[in-house]
């Protein structure tokens, strides 16, 4: 006989059907899992508004896409040209971008950083820009506050009976359900004045990255100086120290009087004082840029790019539209206007489709008299505030002064940049001029210095012309050093007031904790 073999599944075939099995089921799952999200998401956009997360970016195109007409007792932005074609010995540019070294020598150098990779580095870090922030997302939030007016209305409650009466012991809870059919408006006038609102703190958000940049800038402008001012400081002990002691072996010799080794020993504690306080500012300089930096720069060398000064836009007209500070007192005029027309519509009624169920527990519905019965309705409601004792027009007339002084603000704005920007353009030209007269100073009290120094060895010259000359020398070189960074410290302001921060410090389409700029 022949006997029947026994039904056998491999393991292999088993883990494989296993595995198909789950695939399936995963399958299904994640399809289920995804039109479960897609009906949720669905169900979600009718009840309430979709969150919009479009104002952590920053359209310049749409924040500067007005157009700014000054009074007519405004006037234009000068336009000041450029030092060559005043007959000057040479342009600002040749002149800011000359290579001196601002570093001491006794500074160990362990990192570079230019200007806007600092800046770069404070923006992202600042929490004053981080409350900026803040508030704008704050007030995205007050759109979808008005934007819900469009969606349904749920409201639910309970009423007791009369306690005075018979059915004090009665309990009615009631439903109520209501959607905006029709309100001329209001709502959606609402909901610009919101987005105005919007775009007020974006360009405050702008405001305060322009802010904190040209903090950061004028601090390490300020830093680099120090530096230059202290090696000159340094200079300056180095060389009334060599003529003390010149003073000293010539009056120990006795060729000269000994009064000249104190006179130069009054000198040298001078400039030992004056580098103490240079030090002193240095120090404070650091400070404030290990506040903005959050490092300890005292061993780091900075670089200041030739776009600081090439990029600054300093003999054009500055576009008005793209600043900061007018694109914010442009929004604020429509705050403004859409207010004034929020209220005018309050007069207009508004129509709502509302629907109610009530459920009475303990006593009579009074909607049908009958004993803990249950009543609903339909109905088109129709309600408006047609007088309020003159509030409404009063508000107009409020909105309407309110529109004026934003429109002034604008103007005010406008006045208030035209004379930071013809500030920092004579400051400039002047410091300009000012610092070719320095540099023939200082050639002509270093060759005094010489001179000098080779009359006092014959005895034509006292200690005191030397000593002189030599601080005076230094003196010179300080004041030049001063100035120019002086320019380099008004350029950094005439950025700052021109709205060009962002693109002179790279800001552009970067991350600025969370926030981002879009040209």
């Amino acid at each position: 006989m022949c006997k029947a073999k026994k039904p056998s599944i491999s393991f292999k075939s088993l883990s494989t059907l296993v595995g198909l099995t789950v695939c399936i089921h995963t399958s299904v799952y994640a399809q289920e899992q995804s039109y479960l999200k897609s009906f949720t998401n669905g169900v979600q956009s009718l009840i309430k508004p979709k969150e919009d997360q479009s104002y952590t970016t920053a359209q310049m195109q749409e924040l500067s896409n007005f157009q700014f007409e000054p009074q007519g007792d405004l006037e234009e932005l000068p336009v000041i040209r450029s030092s060559a074609v005043v007959g000057q010995k040479a342009s600002l540019k040749n002149l800011y971008t000359e290579g001196l070294s601002t570093t001491p020598n006794n500074v160990a150098q362990q990192r570079v950083l230019s200007i806007d990779e600092a800046v770069q580095i404070a923006v992202k870090r600042n929490p004053n820009i981080a409350q900026s922030i803040a508030t704008l997302a704050s007030q995205n939030a007050n759109i979808d506050v008005a934007k819900a007016g469009y969606y349904p209305q749920l409201s639910a409650g309970m009423n007791t009976g009369d306690f005075t009466a018979s059915d004090r012991g009665r309990q009615v809870y009631t439903m109520q359900a209501s959607q905006l059919l029709y309100d001329f408006g209001k709502v959606k006038s609402s909901v610009d004045t919101q987005k105005n609102k919007m775009t007020a703190e974006q360009a405050n958000v702008l405001l305060s990255i322009d802010d904190i940049s040209a903090q950061t800038s004028r601090a390490i402008l300020g830093l680099l100086k120090y530096r230059a001012l202290v090696k000159i400081a340094q200079d300056q002990v180095v060389g009334v120290t060599r003529l003390y002691d010149i003073a000293r072996l010539r009056a120990n010799a006795g060729i000269s009087s000994n009064a000249d080794p104190v006179q130069a020993q009054s000198y040298v504690e001078y400039s030992k004082s004056y580098l103490i306080a240079q030090q002193n500012f240095l120090k404070q300089e650091e400070q404030k840029i290990k506040t903005l930096l959050g490092i300890d720069v005292s061993q780091t060398d900075f670089t200041v790019p030739d776009e600081l000064v090439n990029k600054s836009g300093l003999y054009d007209v500055p576009s008005m539209n793209t600043i900061p500070s007018m694109i914010a007192a442009k929004a604020e005029i429509d705050v403004a206007k859409s207010q004034k027309k929020q209220t005018e519509l309050s007069r207009y009624p508004t129509i709502s489709l509302v629907g109610s169920v009530n459920k009475a527990l303990n006593g009579i519905n009074p909607n049908t008299g009958v004993e803990n019965d249950t009543d609903s309705s339909i109905s088109v409601s129709m309600s408006s505030n047609f007088y309020q004792g003159g509030a409404v027009g009063s508000q107009v007339k409020a909105a309407g002064f309110a529109e004026q002084a934003a429109r002034s603000k604008l103007n005010a704005t406008y006045l208030n940049i035209l004379d930071a920007t013809r500030t920092a353009r004579e400051n400039i030209e002047n410091t300009d001029k000012q610092i070719w007269v320095l540099l023939d100073r200082e050639r002509s009290t270093g060759k005094t210095r010489e001179l000098y120094e080779e009359q006092y060895k014959l005895g034509k010259r006292s200690i005191l012309d030397l000593l002189s000359s030599e601080q005076s020398y230094h003196s010179s070189r300080s004041e030049r050093e001063s100035a120019r960074f002086d320019i380099y410290d008004t350029i950094a302001v005439y950025i700052n007031v021109t709205g060009k921060s962002r693109e002179i410090y790279h800001l552009n389409n970067t991350k600025i904790q969370g926030f981002e700029v879009q040209p």
